[in-house]
């Protein structure tokens, strides 16, 4: 399950950034992951935090995302990035051979090169 939302205002969360929005990806057996975006149009994460259950993270944040609430977003593609909200997959990945740093997204069917603007 993954949802994302954004904040009312936008929260400091160290000397030079501030989170805009986040996204819920809540695992099978593994917890709950809170991915924090350093930008409105932020496609992957900045920043992410671990929660062992979803009313914590509902507990945390809930007062702080704007009057939108969270919007369900689909669960990411085999082999794609959990934090991103794109298809978004590690060059390689599929096949067992990861090319760390280089990334691929699917264009009219086919994986291509990722080359954000």
């Amino acid at each position: 399950m993954r949802k994302y939302a954004f904040l009312k205002n936008p929260m400091k969360c160290n000397e030079s950034d501030y989170i805009y929005k986040i996204m819920i990806y809540q695992t099978k057996n593994e917890g709950v992951f809170l991915f924090q975006y350093c930008s409105i149009d932020a496609i992957q994460c900045s920043f992410d935090q671990y929660y062992n259950d979803l009313e914590d993270v509902y507990d945390d944040w809930n007062d702080e995302i704007d009057e939108r609430g969270w919007i369900d977003i689909n669960d990411p593609l085999p082999f794609c990035q959990h934090d991103a909200l794109i298809p978004i997959r590690v060059k390689g990945r599929d096949i067992g051979k990861p090319e760390w740093g280089k990334l691929e997204t699917p264009v009219d069917g086919e994986w291509v090169e990722y080359n954000p603007k």
